[in-house]
This record gives C-alpha cells, sequence and structure tokens, in this order.
C-alpha cells in the first residue's frame, strides 16, 4: 500500500512539473528605447564631424537658423524586437507641428523593418517642399508595429 502512494505521487508530480514546462505561445515583443530629431543643413549633414559635442553643437546653430540653413529633420530610432525572427515589422513616427498661419500640421512617416539580433537604429526623414510645408516640429510619436500589434512606442513630451 506504501508503494502505491509513493507511486502515485511520483505520478502526480511529474504530470504538474509537465505541465509547468510547458512554452507558452510565443509572442512579438519590442520597444523603441530613443528617438533623436536631428535637424539637416543644405549639404543634408547632421554634423561637421562624428564628434557628439560637435553634433550637439551643430544643432543649435542649425535651431537658431531654421529657416534659411535646414533643409529637412532626420529621426533616428533605435528599437528592438524579440521572437520576431522572419517578420518584416514597421517603424511609424507621427509628427504634429504649426505650418503657416499658425495652423496646426500632422504627417505620418513609415519604414518596413527587418528584425535582427539585438537593437537596430533605423532613419526617417521629412525634407524638401514636405518639411517647407510642415512648419516647425512641436511633438512626434515613434511606435514599432508587427502588422495590426503595437508591440513598442515612444513619444515627445509634448504628445
Amino acid at each position: 500500500m506504501r508503494w502505491l502512494r509513493v507511486i502515485l505521487s511520483v505520478l502526480l508530480l511529474l504530470a504538474f512539473t509537465a505541465g509547468l514546462r510547458a512554452e507558452p505561445v510565443s509572442q512579438v515583443t519590442g520597444r523603441v528605447a530613443k528617438v533623436l530629431p536631428l535637424y539637416m543643413d543644405l549639404q543634408g549633414n547632421v554634423a561637421p564631424s562624428p564628434s557628439l559635442y560637435d553634433r550637439d553643437a551643430y544643432q543649435y546653430v542649425l535651431q537658431q537658423s531654421r529657416t534659411n540653413a535646414v533643409s529637412g529633420i532626420r529621426f533616428d530610432v533605435c528599437w528592438s524586437a524579440h521572437k520576431a525572427s522572419g517578420l518584416n515589422l514597421k517603424i511609424r513616427l507621427e509628427l504634429q507641428g504649426i505650418g503657416a498661419g499658425s495652423l496646426p500640421t500632422q504627417i505620418t512617416l513609415e519604414q518596413t523593418v527587418t528584425p535582427k539580433l539585438f537593437h537596430h537604429w533605423t532613419s526617417l526623414t521629412l525634407d524638401g517642399a514636405k518639411y517647407k510645408n510642415f512648419g516647425t516640429l512641436v511633438a512626434w510619436r515613434a511606435t514599432l508595429w508587427n502588422g495590426d500589434q503595437l508591440i513598442g512606442e515612444q513619444e515627445s513630451f509634448l504628445w
């Protein structure tokens, strides 16, 4: 009788631990870690050299002379996705601004991206006539999508 209890206890324990070890359905997860809005000069440069100090100083100069020396804004988006190998993800950047006549403007930029290992930087650019018509940037929101599923986002303070 004692052996029967031991065997039943072991079988129950095995059945319970087998249920715990079952793999859950893998779900794509991701995040947008950082968004850097960078003004571009007339040659498309965001800095005169690779130095971060030079970049920040140059960005300040471009912001002060925004109308004459700026040809657009480049948004560098740092993102990562897990359990997404083989999928085509999408980075969507929504921008809000103030255009001519102090009227609100809105534009959306999108780019399809392919996940790899670790994090990635993707650049989206607003330049040319679209930049001139857009006006002054007020707020932005960057999102990472798997089809219709939102898997990560980052937004500016004023969004």
